[in-house]
């Protein structure tokens, strides 16, 4: 059953929010005497009665604070209290009893309750001061706890984003130079699994790859961990280029925590003394080269995801035009966003568009990445919803 207060006379009610109380007590009497208190005390109020743990359990929904009897006919003492804090969830709870037992209230407060009220030694303003207590001392616990837990959450991205973005592993007269880039899609509560990794071998050759692992989360971000160090051990191993990608799966096909789990890649090794690049591509889009003043995409023999069906992913050899061109990798988080106000998506000939805009041209290499995906955000209408990476690489004078 359900009371609401009656006229204010201690409180004023238009300064207060209105506190839903649940009173567990299978004593009649002792009830309306709660009742009478709340009431006397003239602050708003709406108290609803259980007189059993098993009643209470329905009553929870949108309850700020309960107070428990520790003697029920389905509940006693302390467990009684244990059992009620694993289901009040943001609700407060005080405990009000006829126990006027010292080492109980203590015990009862360390389990959880927020206080430990005894019957006949309050009156009116004091319990409803001390249910209104109560519930800002539950509401700032949780507020900490959220805290806490996105502090960690902050802590533990940060460790898989330093494994996701290496340092280049390049020598800095090798000639050519690497731009990467990289933005999280957490401000959407998200982080993927896009990863890349650069790593020069010899003196005259460079080896770059560009993934994306499907899905958002720790666990698809830890993955991408995973699949970037194994493809740099791969490559300074010395593993025949055409058989880095298939190992590469077999890692993905290990670890990953589902059968539905795959990976995009865009990889490719560049030949510096002969200026080509034999590029491989697995699911993912074509890298874009710009050269003689404007961008196209690679014309790529495309192979299927990683972790679907093993099957080799074929070569595609690429000649550079002079010693004066770019080529700029990316994962599809770049060019999925909307262009305009329908669904019309970015694509990869709306990226090599941007690329060719005189505002696009004009701007260092080093800036470019960044503009990219602001220009992308602007034709959006909105931040990216993806976590996007990007690696610019680029001869004499990148274009």
């Amino acid at each position: 059953m359900t009371e609401r207060s009656l006229a204010p006379r201690t409180y004023a009610t238009e300064q207060l929010e209105r506190l839903r109380i649940l009173l567990v007590e299978d004593d009649e009497g002792d009830a309306f005497l709660v009742r009478e208190l709340l009431t006397e005390a003239g602050a708003p109020f709406e108290l609803t009665v259980a007189t059993s743990l098993r009643e209470a359990r329905g009553l929870l929904v949108g309850v700020e604070c309960v107070l428990l009897d520790l003697g029920l006919p389905d509940a006693e003492g302390i467990d009684g209290l244990r059992r009620l804090l694993a289901l009040a969830g943001s609700a407060a709870v005080c405990v009000l009893t006829g126990r006027s037992d010292e080492h109980l209230g203590v015990q009862a407060v360390a389990e959880g309750a927020q206080d430990y009220l005894v019957k006949g030694q309050v009156d009116g303003v004091l319990l409803i001061r001390s249910l209104r207590y109560a519930v800002e001392r539950k509401r700032a616990d949780e507020n900490a706890r959220r805290l806490r837990e996105a502090e960690l959450r902050e802590a533990e991205s940060a460790r898989l984003e330093r494994g996701l973005l290496p340092k280049p592993l390049k020598r800095d007269d090798f000639g050519i130079a690497v731009e990467p880039f990289y933005r999280s899609g957490r401000a959407m509560g998200l982080l993927g699994g896009d990863f890349y990794d650069v790593v020069q071998v010899g003196d005259d050759r460079l080896h770059v790859i560009v993934g994306d692992v499907c899905g958002h989360g720790v666990d698809e971000a830890a993955l991408g961990v995973e699949l970037r160090v194994a493809w740099r051990a791969l490559v300074l191993a010395g593993v025949p280029e055409e058989q880095v990608l298939p190992s590469l799966e077999q890692v993905l096909m290990s670890e990953r925590r589902a059968r539905e789990v795959f990976a995009t890649v865009a990889s490719a090794v560049i030949d510096v003394p002969r200026n080509r690049a034999t590029v491989r591509v697995a699911g993912h889009p074509p890298p874009v080269v710009l050269t003689g003043g404007r961008a196209a995409p690679v014309a790529v023999r495309t192979g299927i995801v990683l972790g679907v069906r093993p099957t080799p992913t074929p070569a595609t050899e690429l000649e550079f035009d002079g010693h004066d061109w770019s080529m700029l990798m990316y994962t599809d988080g770049l060019i999925e966003g909307r262009t305009g106000g329908g669904d019309e998506r970015l694509d990869v000939g709306g990226l090599c568009q941007l690329l060719d805009e005189p505002d696009a041209r004009d701007l260092p290499l080093q800036a470019l990445p960044k503009w990219l995906v602001a220009r992308a955000d602007q034709d959006n209408g909105g931040p990216l919803t993806d976590d996007v990476a990007m690696l610019l690489i680029s001869r004499g004078g990148g274009r």
